[in-house]
């Protein structure tokens, strides 16, 4: 017979804005797009999401290479845990200035970012769960 632990886990209280201010570097990522889970290989790259008081950005790019780089910004709008981006700086025309609603959670030093990506016109519909551990 095989035990299951199961431990619910606790939401967090409202966040605010200075709780979420600053340079968060990703720890782990998962999509899960058509039935299928892919998770992200962070060993050879860095990405960085950056917080102030109304915007954010993101930058990725392979560690000793200039490939693979993309990056974006924009406003963000937080009440409570949902957190909305708005992506305002990005080279891709189909998801400029699309909201993206997430669900975030804060666990002493890092940041859970989760939801929907959902852009018809850029063929986007997938779920993430992102990590990042504050570091500044």
């Amino acid at each position: 017979m095989v035990a299951c632990n199961y431990t619910q886990v606790k939401k967090s209280s409202s966040l605010n804005k200075n709780s979420i201010i600053g340079t968060w570097k990703m720890i782990y990522a998962e999509t899960i797009e058509n039935d299928s889970l892919k998770v992200k290989e962070l060993s050879n790259t860095s990405f960085i999401k950056i917080i102030n008081k109304t915007h954010f950005s993101f930058f990725n790019q392979e560690y000793n290479s200039t490939k693979n780089y993309y990056s974006g910004a924009g406003t963000y709008t937080l009440n409570k845990n949902n957190y909305t981006e708005t992506l305002q700086y990005t080279t891709v025309a189909q998801i400029k200035n699309h909201q993206f609603p997430f669900l975030i959670e804060l666990k002493g030093d890092t940041l859970i970012q989760s939801g929907i990506e959902k852009v018809e016109a850029a063929g986007i519909n997938r779920k993430i769960i992102e990590k990042y551990l504050k570091i500044n």
